[in-house]
C-alpha cells in the first residue's frame, strides 16, 4: 500500500474544530508530515468579535506552528477558511462555497463538538448530534469523497464497564429526540434531561453516543470511521514535548495543584487514569483515515471504530498521577504559588469532604479575610468554588476504571510501514509516564501560563519560603495544642521541660561548634 504521506498527496481536506485543541494539532501535523496535501478547508465561525480569518491567523501564528513555519514558510496558503456555523441549518455555508466543497473534498475530519459536561441537553444535541447530521448530509453530496472521519470519545458508553470497538444502539432514536426538543420549552427540557440521559453521567457523553449512532446509520452510504480518544492531554513528542494551550481536562487541575490551591480531590488511587497524549490521537486519526481510504473498495459493512486508549497496554493510575504532579511542581514550581504543592486523592466521600473543608474552604476563607483586612479584593473563595464544581463533574471519571477493546488500534499499527510507524507513532507502549508527566507539568508552566524558565530560581525560593512558613505554623500549632489541651499532668509537664531543655542544649552545642569552626 502507499505510505500515509503519499496517500494525502494532492488531497483536499475538510476539517471542523480547527480552533479547538485537537483540531489545531491535527491541522499542524497534517500540513507538516504530509507536505504535498493540496488544501485544507477549515470550517470556522465568528466569535467574540473576531472574523474566522482572524481566528485562524491567530492560531497559525502561535507556538504550536513554529516548527511548521520553519520547515514550510508558505504553509498558510494551503489553509482555506470557510465561514460556517455548525449549529445552524445547512451549516450556514454560502451556496457557492458549498458547491465548491461538493466538487473537491476528498477527506472529512469532523473534530468539532462542545466538550462542556454541563451543557444543556438542547445545546449539546444541536452541537454534537444535529451538526454531525448536517455534515454527513453535505458529505453524501461530495463527488470525490473517500473517507469521513468522526472524532468521538472513549467515554461515550461509560455506563458500561467493558467497551468494544462497536457502536452500541442508543436508548432513544436521535431523530425522535431532535423532534421532541423542537417543541419543548427550556424548563421541560431541563426537567426530563436526567430521565433521558439515564445512566450517562452528563449530556456530553450522552450526545457523543448519539452522534456515533448517526454516523453508523450513514456508514452504508459513506466510508466512515470513528476515533474514540480517552482523556486527551499534552503532546508526547510533537511538535515538541508537553505542548498544551488550555485549562480544559486535566490541565486545569494540574495548574491548581501546582499553585497549591488544589489539595485534595475525590479519586481512587488504584483507578486507571486513561490519559492519552494529543499527538497520539492525531497520528492515529490520520493513519485511520489512510487505512479507510486505501481500503475503501473493500470496506467492512459496519463503521470502523478505534478505541484510542492507554489503560489496556500501558496502565497509569490516578495515585501515580498525583505523585508525579507533586514531584514535578516541587522541582519546577509555578510562579506565585499560594501554598506548597501537596495534592492527595481520597476515595472515601466522607473523608474527602472533611479534607476539602480543612484544606480548601477554611484556608480560602482566612485568605480572603486577610485580603479584606489589608484593603485588597478577595478572590480565593470564588476560585475554590469554581474548582469544587469542576471536581464534582470529574468525580465520576476519577473514581472508576474501564476496559476498552483495542484490537483495531493494534491492527492499524501493524499495517504501517516502518517509516510511517516513526512519523505517525501512536504506539503507547513506548510511552514513559514519568518523562511524560514531567514534560506535561512543564508545558502548563511554559505554554498555558506563559512563564519564563528564567523565573525558576525565584519560584523555587518562593516555594522554600512557603515550606518554611508551613513548618513554622505546624510547629506553633503543635506547641499550642500541647500547652492548652495536653499539658495538664505533672508527667506531661516533665516531658515538655525535657524536650525544651534538649532543644536548648542542641542549639547551644550547634552555636559552640559554629564558633569553634570560625
Amino acid at each position: 500500500m502507499v505510505s500515509i504521506p503519499e496517500y494525502y498527496e494532492g488531497k483536499n481536506i475538510l476539517l471542523t474544530g480547527a480552533t479547538g485543541f485537537l483540531g489545531k494539532v491535527l491541522l499542524e501535523k497534517l500540513l507538516r508530515s504530509c507536505p504535498k496535501v493540496k488544501a485544507v478547508y477549515v470550517l470556522v465561525r465568528h466569535k467574540a468579535g473576531q472574523t474566522p480569518e482572524a481566528r485562524i491567523e491567530e492560531i497559525t501564528s502561535c507556538k504550536l506552528f513554529d516548527r511548521l513555519r520553519d520547515e514550510q514558510p508558505d504553509f498558510k496558503a494551503k489553509i482555506i477558511v470557510v465561514t460556517s456555523e455548525l449549529g445552524q441549518p445547512d451549516l450556514d455555508i454560502s451556496e457557492p462555497i458549498k458547491e465548491k466543497l461538493i466538487r473537491c473534498i476528498n477527506i472529512v475530519f469532523h473534530c468539532a463538538a462542545t466538550v462542556r459536561f454541563n451543557e444543556t441537553l438542547r445545546d449539546a444535541v444541536r452541537l454534537n448530534v444535529i451538526a454531525t447530521q448536517q455534515l454527513l448530509f453535505l458529505a453524501q453530496q461530495m463527488k470525490n469523497l473517500e473517507v469521513f472521519m468522526h472524532v468521538s470519545t472513549a467515554f461515550a458508553y461509560c455506563d458500561r464497564k467493558h467497551i468494544e470497538e462497536i457502536v452500541y444502539p442508543p436508548s432513544v432514536d436521535p431523530g425522535k429526540l431532535i423532534d421532541f426538543l423542537e417543541w419543548m420549552d427550556d424548563g421541560l427540557v431541563k426537567d426530563i434531561t436526567p430521565k433521558l440521559i439515564g445512566s450517562s453521567p452528563n449530556t456530553y457523553t450522552y450526545t457523543k453516543a448519539l452522534a456515533e449512532y448517526v454516523v453508523q446509520q450513514e456508514s452504508a452510504k459513506l466510508n466512515a470511521a470513528i476515533i474514540r480518544p480517552s482523556i486527551v492531554g499534552a503532546s508526547w513528542k510533537e511538535p515538541f514535548p508537553g505542548w498544551i494551550d488550555n485549562f480544559n481536562g486535566p490541565s486545569g487541575l494540574f495548574i491548581a495543584a501546582g499553585k497549591g490551591i488544589l489539595r485534595t480531590m475525590r479519586a481512587s488511587n488504584s483507578a486507571l487514569a486513561d490519559l492519552v497524549p494529543v499527538d497520539v490521537v492525531v497520528n492515529m486519526t490520520l493513519a485511520a483515515a489512510w487505512y479507510s481510504g486505501v481500503n475503501r473498495y473493500n470496506r467492512p459493512r459496519n463503521v470502523m471504530v478505534y478505541n484510542c486508549t492507554t489503560g489496556g497496554t500501558n496502565p497509569f493510575h490516578w495515585g501515580e498521577l498525583g505523585y508525579h504532579i507533586n514531584l514535578n511542581f516541587k522541582i519546577n514550581p509555578l510562579e506565585g504559588a499560594v501554598r506548597h504543592p501537596d495534592i492527595s486523592l481520597q476515595s472515601n466521600p466522607l473523608l474527602c469532604q472533611y479534607r476539602t473543608a480543612v484544606s480548601h474552604t477554611v484556608p480560602a476563607f482566612l485568605h480572603d479575610l486577610l485580603l479584606r483586612l489589608t484593603g485588597h479584593k478577595p478572590w480565593m473563595m470564588k476560585t475554590i468554588t469554581r474548582l469544587h464544581k469542576a471536581m464534582m463533574v470529574l468525580e465520576y471519571f476519577t473514581s472508576k476504571s474501564w476496559t476498552w477493546n483495542t484490537e483495531n488500534m493494534t491492527m492499524l499499527m501493524n499495517q504501517l510501514n516502518p517509516q510511517d510507524k516513526k512519523t505517525f507513532n501512536f504506539d503507547v507502549r513506548q510511552l514513559h509516564w514519568a518523562e511524560y508527566m514531567e514534560s506535561y507539568c512543564m508545558g502548563t508552566k511554559k505554554y498555558v501560563l506563559n512563564e519564563e524558565m528564567s523565573g525558576l530560581p525565584a519560584a523555587r525560593k518562593h516555594l522554600n519560603k512557603l515550606r518554611n512558613i508551613r513548618y513554622g505554623f505546624n510547629t506553633v500549632l503543635v506547641i499550642l495544642i500541647w500547652r492548652i489541651f495536653i499539658a495538664r499532668s505533672q508527667m506531661a509537664r516533665n516531658i515538655w521541660y525535657f524536650v525544651v531543655s534538649l532543644c536548648y542544649k542542641f542549639l547551644s552545642y550547634f552555636r559552640a561548634s559554629s564558633t569553634m569552626r570560625y
